[in-house]
This record gives structure tokens, C-alpha cells and sequence, in this order.
């Protein structure tokens, strides 16, 4: 297995371009993949204001800042990706729509390349049974967002071998990462941590217990956390909550982890934190909307 010198990204959202960024600052090729051309775009900008930004606090140069987008490639042909060493998925967390993408990436990448995912939950190995190269696929679980949070995730299914978790591992610490190490269990470490918190902060609101704010005032000045539970999950994404905590759920088998219905409910009606102006908090207004009660329709 060659050193990494080609990236692939696929999924041009807020992980991905994060990730494709943080490779090309580090000097390697990066072909990002999407099948929309818009968010590839999206993507572009968002990079290159990112890019800027890191100049303004003098972590880069205006010479490196050229050489960075030079590198990054955008495409909406995954044939693109054939050359990569490496391609990392940033895509919705669906483990069907997750295992289509290695199929079709296991047809189209060089027997050498590393297929790892950034999955927040979803079973390694289960993935990896997708493609005809095992001990070649591999969790990446980067932080949100990549380019600032410090921590990477990384998840090795039943059949990962050696030579990739030391390849990948290899990879996130030249990204200036800290390395964990998680065995594929649902959640992992983070999420099997975080997401019941989470969750039990949505039951603590729907039972009536306190306020969003007073919730969040708490947990941030209660216990030194820079953002309230409430508040994180309106950032992660509801749906994305939503969806963690029905894997940890299914794969656990416990009732602790059985999703709060306030959360399920905001989803159902679209409220899914700051990407869509509203979650638990309104966004789009100054005047954020009250809390409904248990017994309310949204």
C-alpha cells in the first residue's frame, strides 16, 4: 500500500469540504466528488473563504493560498476518483446509501486504495462487506468541523488490516489530528457518549423539566461545555441525532438509547438546526418559537 498522495472526498457538505480543505492544505491531490454541481460550488467558496481566513491569522500565505485550490479538483464524475490512494465518504448517514457508494467505489478505485468512511455510527465491518477489499476499509471520523476540531475517530472493522489503521492513522496525525481508536461497536466512542446526552437533554425539554436556555445555561456554565446540549444538536443536525441515536438503539438493544419523541417530532417536521434555520432554536427570526407541549402537533 503506497504512501497517500491522491485524496478522494465524496459528499461536498460541510464534512466533506472540510476534509478535501484540510488535504489540500497538506499538500496532497484532492479530486472532490458530488453529484451536485451547485454544492460542489458551495463547496469551492466555502473552501476558499476558509482558505482566507487562515491567511488573515498567518497560517498561510497568499502564494500557498493559490497552490491550495490549484489542488483541489471538483467533479461530478466519480470516475475521477480511480486514482486516489485514499477516498474518504462524507455522505448521509444511511448505512443502504453508504453501502451503495462502496460498491460502486470498490469497482472504480485502483486494489490498492484505502476506502475509509466518516461515519458517526455505522458498522465498519457491515460496510466493508459491500466491497471485495475488507481489510481495506476503515472508519474516519472526523469532528465538525474539520478544519478546526483537533480529533479524529478511527474505527476498524473485523477485517481491517494493520497496514490500513497504520496508513490512515498515519494520514489524520499529518492533518495535525489526535488519533482515537475505537472498536466497531454502535455509536463508537464520541457518539455513544454524546448522543444520550443529547438525547436526554430533548427529554428533560419535553418533559417540562426547564427551559432550552436554562438546559443549556446549565450545562454550559454547570459543566465548563462550550455549547449546550440543545444548542450542539441544532449545529450537528437533528436528523443526524435522530438517526445516531436509532443505530445505537437497534444495535444496543437497551430502551436508554430509544429516541425522545420531542426529537423525533422536530424531525418529522423539519426542524433540523441551523441548516434549515430552525431546530430547537429559530434562526431565521429574532424571536425564537416556544416550546410545544408533550401533547401539541408542531
Amino acid at each position: 500500500m503506497a504512501d497517500i498522495k491522491v485524496v478522494g472526498v465524496v459528499g461536498s457538505g460541510q464534512m466533506g469540504s472540510g476534509i478535501a480543505q484540510l488535504a489540500a492544505v497538506d499538500g496532497l491531490r484532492v479530486w472532490l466528488f458530488d453529484t451536485d454541481p451547485i454544492a460542489l460550488s458551495r463547496a469551492t467558496n466555502s473552501i476558499s473563504n476558509s482558505v482566507h481566513r487562515l491567511i488573515a491569522k498567518g497560517h498561510l500565505t497568499q502564494v500557498e493560498n493559490g497552490e491550495v485550490l490549484q489542488r483541489l479538483h471538483c467533479t461530478t464524475n466519480m470516475e475521477d476518483l480511480s486514482e486516489a490512494d485514499i477516498v474518504i465518504e462524507a455522505i448521509v448517514e444511511s448505512e443502504d446509501v453508504k453501502k451503495k457508494l462502496f460498491q460502486d467505489l470498490d469497482k472504480i478505485t485502483k486494489r490498492s486504495a484505502i476506502l475509509a468512511s466518516n461515519t458517526s455510527s455505522i458498522s465498519i465491518t457491515r460496510l466493508a462487506s459491500a466491497t471485495t477489499r475488507p481489510c481495506q476499509v476503515i472508519g474516519m471520523h472526523f469532528m465538525n468541523p474539520p478544519p478546526i476540531m483537533k480529533l479524529v475517530e478511527i474505527v476498524r472493522g473485523a477485517d481491517t488490516s494493520d497496514e490500513t489503521f497504520n496508513v490512515t492513522k498515519a494520514l489524520a496525525e499529518r492533518f495535525g489530528k489526535k488519533v482515537i481508536c475505537s472498536q466497531d461497536y454502535s455509536g463508537f466512542i464520541v457518539n455513544r457518549i454524546l448522543m444520550p446526552m443529547i438525547n436526554e437533554a430533548f427529554s428533560t425539554l419535553y418533559t417540562g423539566v426547564a427551559t432550552k436556555e436554562d438546559i443549556d445555561t446549565g450545562m454550559k456554565l454547570g459543566t465548563n461545555h462550550p455549547m449546550g446540549p440543545l444548542e450542539l444538536a441544532d449545529f450537528i443536525g437533528l436528523d443526524v441525532c435522530l438517526s445516531i441515536m436509532r443505530v445505537l438503539h437497534a444495535g444496543l438493544g437497551d430502551s436508554k438509547y430509544a429516541p425522545c419523541p420531542l426529537l423525533v417530532q422536530y424531525v418529522d417536521a423539519g426542524r433540523l438546526g441551523r441548516k434549515r434555520g430552525i431546530g430547537v432554536y429559530n434562526y431565521a427570526k429574532a424571536t425564537e418559537l416556544a416550546k410545544p407541549s408533550p401533547s401539541s402537533k408542531l
